[in-house]
């Protein structure tokens, strides 16, 4: 079971995705996350632990490498394909109750910004460690944002930007969601954006690196 469970995270972590995959080349002709998420599926492998001890674990190890700039975006969008692939055959599990979702991750690119690659990037990081992604695109204003939380009580919500001049549209917003919803905790991120700034807009938390938020938000429910 273990030694199953290590496949699949090592499929992830290599952006296996399946037996057809060309990539990785050394693991050419080789079965993928894909057909082994449905072998360890088929063979009776409880749901809950496929994702936590194979597939999180991959994702896991993918998203320190990139924190310590071992790989790039290509190699963290292949990992985050196999591990979606994979998803699929876990998705009945999710829908029937069997296995639970960590929380609720509401994610945008602040209104103005039309940059997507580093919240991208985020909300693969974040699905992949088991939590539900609500992905509501960029140049999102605070209604929007507002409206989302009050769709999802108790999410998350993560706030990007890459430019400085929507930096204040990322601190407008701040203070409208926690003026609607105070107990919210946002989460900022993107390349202008910094532990001083988080302070001075009274956000909850800012990552330089996808990691980081994946690292915030398991911590805060264990």
């Amino acid at each position: 079971m273990e030694e199953l469970y290590g496949k699949i995270a090592h499929c992830v972590e290599f952006g296996k995705i399946n037996l057809a995959s060309p990539y990785p080349p050394d693991m050419k002709g080789q079965e993928g996350a894909d057909e082994l998420t449905k072998k360890a599926i088929d063979e009776g492998f409880p749901p809950e632990e496929v994702l936590k001890k194979g597939l999180v674990v991959g994702m896991e190890k993918i998203g320190v490498k990139f924190r310590e700039n071992k790989v790039f975006v290509p190699q963290v969008l292949m990992s985050a394909k196999a591990m979606s692939t994979a998803m699929e055959h876990l998705r009945p599990f999710f829908e029937s109750g069997a296995v639970k979702r960590k929380g609720i991750f509401v994610i945008g690119t602040v209104a103005g910004d039309l940059h997507d690659i580093g919240k991208n990037l985020v909300s693969m990081m974040v699905k992949g460690s088991g939590f539900e992604v609500v992905d509501l695109g960029t140049d999102v204003n605070g209604q929007q944002f507002i409206e989302a939380i009050k769709q999802h009580p108790g999410c998350y919500v993560g706030l990007s930007a890459l430019l400085t001049t929507t930096m204040v549209n990322m601190e407008k917003i701040v203070a409208e969601i926690k003026a609607a919803v105070p107990d919210t905790k946002i989460l900022i991120g993107g390349a202008p954006v910094s532990e001083e700034f988080k302070e001075k807009i009274h956000a909850d938390f800012y990552s330089r690196d996808p990691q980081g938020a994946v690292d915030f938000l398991n911590r805060s429910v264990a």
